[in-house]
């Protein structure tokens, strides 16, 4: 049984080679390069070192997972019958694929393996560009950009760039996470007297006339998108709250803001219906405040913190996706909803009602569609519109004849019950009734606007117009 050693090249000039990994070549009896395209190599054939490269392996693999496979397989081939040592540019120990499997296969076959430390082109490359290797750096080859991450926090640099296609690829790749002007570093030669170190822009790497095997690429630390924080928020609220701060926010509760959360959250349903995204992006901040604050003074009682009420939302939303984080199958958005009930009911043990679970505090449509949709669950429903149209005639006749009784008790329960229908009607038509009457409240307060405006161009007071006159206003408005 043989053995292996493994030496580097070193990143390309000669006298970067280690005095150790030369001696080993000299005493080589058998010396395998994994390539002769090195910088080094016509020196190292002119002092008389004889190998054997697996350049000829280059052109019958398919790929260059298939190559480094094909070649780390025959070097344990060879060792079972000798010693061999094994030279790889670089370093053995930076982005050097071979010897990554070379560890797997002779561990497998129990060949004596010896990795030898070398000189690689990163620490040639932190000394061109300036780069403290402190802040971190991410290696990758060219042909593993499955392994790119979506979010880039360190330099990154990409070796192997063999050709003008494997720059094409590169730069498609880089570009489903950088912008394509991104500033890029292209690197040629490094190390050696006519290296080329230039800035470009990440659209412009395939189109450089000297792409070859001595090509590689450094990439600053970038990241996609800013890291959602919401510590300033949450710091900002303490600091109101606390002694010294401010004697409003202080003397707040639970339930002396209850009505602000209502009031946010309708302004945010308004800035969604104007699609006005900058109001939205407002809107939504004075509601996340209202969490905030909520969150804040409960923890001030030791009843929770804000981060168990990020936690509880997390874990409620991957308990009640198993077709997503478990191996529950919904084919379609029907199933998934009922993936979520099933779940959501196994929850709610304590609920004796089928009408449990809808907030006191809900205006009034919005409450009247919640009890509904929960009856109709168990089969408390019509299958068809037509009797709900049935209904509401129904309910319309008996508010007349309370009317005409004069029972303002009455006449208020039997316009409830019109409303409840029209709610019921809604909710068949798949119309959220809440938003609809908001949505009529606001056109009728704009129609409203154009009249009033007209009234004030007229110079006369509203007194001195007749309906009709107002009535043309507002047809005029629609």
């Amino acid at each position: 049984m043989g053995s292996i050693t493994v030496i580097g090249l070193g990143p390309g000039d000669f006298g970067l080679i280690t005095i150790d990994s030369w001696e080993r070549m000299k005493n080589a009896q058998h010396l395998y390069f994994r390539t002769e395209k090195h910088p080094t190599v016509p020196m190292i054939k002119e002092r008389g070192i004889s190998f054997t490269s697996y350049d000829s392996f280059y052109e019958g693999a398919d790929s260059f997972e298939a190559l480094y496979d094909a070649i780390a397989k025959d070097l344990v081939k060879k060792a079972a019958t000798e010693d061999l040592v094994y030279a790889v540019p670089g370093s053995p120990m930076v982005a050097e694929k071979t010897v990554v499997l070379l560890r797997e296969y002779c561990q497998q076959e129990n060949i004596k393996l010896d990795i030898q430390p070398g000189m690689s082109f990163v620490e040639v490359l932190y000394s061109k560009l300036g780069i403290d290797p402190i802040d971190g750096m991410t290696i990758i080859d060219a042909e593993d950009f499955d392994q790119l991450p979506v979010d880039m926090p360190t330099g990154l640099v990409i070796t192997q760039v063999y050709s003008p296609q494997i720059a094409s690829d590169t730069k498609l790749s880089l570009m489903e996470v950088f912008p394509d002007e991104y500033p890029i570093t292209y690197i040629h030669k490094l190390g050696m007297p006519d290296e080329s170190i230039r800035a470009i822009e990440l659209y412009e790497l395939d189109r450089q006339p000297d792409i070859d095997y001595l090509t590689s690429l450094y990439i600053p630390p970038f990241k996609s998108k800013d890291e959602f924080d919401i510590t300033p928020l949450k710091d900002i609220v303490h600091t109101l709250r606390s002694p010294g701060g401010c004697p409003w926010d202080i003397a707040q509760t639970h339930e002396s803001i209850r009505t602000n959360l209502i009031e946010e959250t309708y302004e945010v349903l308004e800035a969604i219906e104007l699609q006005d995204y900058h109001l939205l992006c407002e809107e939504l901040g004075d509601l996340l405040l209202q969490v905030v604050f909520h969150a804040r003074m409960a923890e001030e009682t030791g009843a929770f913190s804000m981060q168990e009420v990020i936690d509880e939302a997390t874990e409620k939303l991957v308990r009640r996706h198993p077709h997503i984080f478990g191996d529950v199958q919904a084919s379609d958005a029907g199933a998934a909803v009922m993936a979520w009930e099933s779940i959501k009911k196994k929850e709610k043990k304590d609920r004796d009602s089928v009408l449990d679970g809808v907030p006191m505090g809900l205006p009034a449509l919005m409450s009247a569609q919640k009890l509904q949709h929960k009856a109709a669950k168990v089969g408390f429903d019509w299958d068809e519109i037509a009797p709900v149209w049935d209904k509401i005639k129904e309910e319309v006749e008996e508010l007349k004849e309370a009317q005409l009784e004069g029972d303002p008790k009455h006449i208020e329960e039997e316009l409830g019950d019109v409303l409840f229908t029209v709610v019921n009607l809604a909710r068949f038509l798949k119309v959220d009734s809440e938003l609809a009457l908001m949505n009529t409240n606001r056109k009728f307060t704009k129609r409203f606007h154009f009249v009033e405006k007209k009234v004030k161009e007229s110079g006369k007071k509203w007194s001195e117009f007749t309906l009709n006159e107002l009535d043309e206003l507002w047809n005029a408005a629609k």
